[in-house]
């Protein structure tokens, strides 16, 4: 028999009430599952934030909830036992839009630098156009956004370091409200969409390999802040129901 809970990478199973107990792989498979979603490329701002060829970079600061690695009766690692935030930059560019639109572009890239025995190395695209008539403060937009990463941490045995290779893509619509105050701006926004996720967890040990296929509903909500001198901030709560729920922040520099 496989070591029980290979994978140990994400948040509590959700125990649900569904008809059927939930077998050893169920547990394993949503795992991967949590896991991948935890690194996916949220909205941190709302729509038609950046004029044309305005730019920002910023740092990401993602949290990590308290992760339950039982399975199969028996307690594995987890990353919350190791790395409850890890950081991930990100950068946007405003592209020219037809009167009334905004659009943009970001990236985002994590070396695989090791925090506390965890590292994914990963790299992220995405874009969005944005209904925002100027001088409302209403917006609209439509987002897509791919990830693509590799996460290496001591799963199954402290000694060793287990692979997760994940990709995921989705889309969302988001909307905004621009409040303006003598210190900038306040921008509180919320977001629904899709998100299709596939991972696959290979045991270092003995290189078995556990794949998982799902589609998630993505849910976030935050508020942002832009003072007259470039720096922004914002946070926001991202939520893939029955599966993760936290909070991430960001703080950046525009020009």
């Amino acid at each position: 028999m496989r070591p029980a809970a290979l994978l140990a990478f994400a948040v509590a199973l959700g125990a649900g009430t569904a008809a059927r107990a939930q077998t050893l792989l169920d547990q394993e498979q949503r795992l991967i599952e949590v896991h991948a979603l935890l690194l996916s490329l949220a909205p941190l701002a709302p729509p038609g934030a950046w004029a044309a060829l305005e730019a920002e970079a910023g740092l990401e600061l993602i949290t990590v909830p308290t992760i339950d690695g039982t399975t199969g009766g028996k307690r594995q690692l987890t990353a919350s036992d190791r790395t409850p935030v890890f950081p991930r930059p990100r950068l946007v560019l405003g592209l020219p839009a037809p009167e009334g639109f905004r659009a943009f572009v970001g990236a985002s890239y994590l070396p695989p630098v090791a925090l506390g025995g965890v590292s994914s190395h990963l790299g992220a695209l995405e874009a969005g156009l944005a209904w925002a008539p100027a001088p409302g403060p209403l917006a609209v937009g439509l987002r897509a956004h791919l990830v693509r990463a590799r996460s290496r941490s001591p799963v199954t045995d402290p000694n060793t370091r287990d692979t997760l290779d994940s990709l995921e893509y989705g889309a969302d619509l988001s909307i905004g409200c621009r409040i303006d105050t003598g210190l900038g701006a306040f921008t509180p926004y919320a977001s629904a969409g899709l998100l299709r996720v596939a991972g696959d967890f290979h045991v270092e040990s003995d290189g078995y390999l556990l794949t998982s296929r799902s589609s998630e509903l993505a849910l976030a909500g935050g508020l942002r802040f832009a003072s007259a001198r470039h720096f922004t901030a914002a946070a926001g709560l991202i939520a893939f129901p029955g599966r993760l729920v936290h909070p991430a922040f960001l703080l950046a520099w525009g020009w």
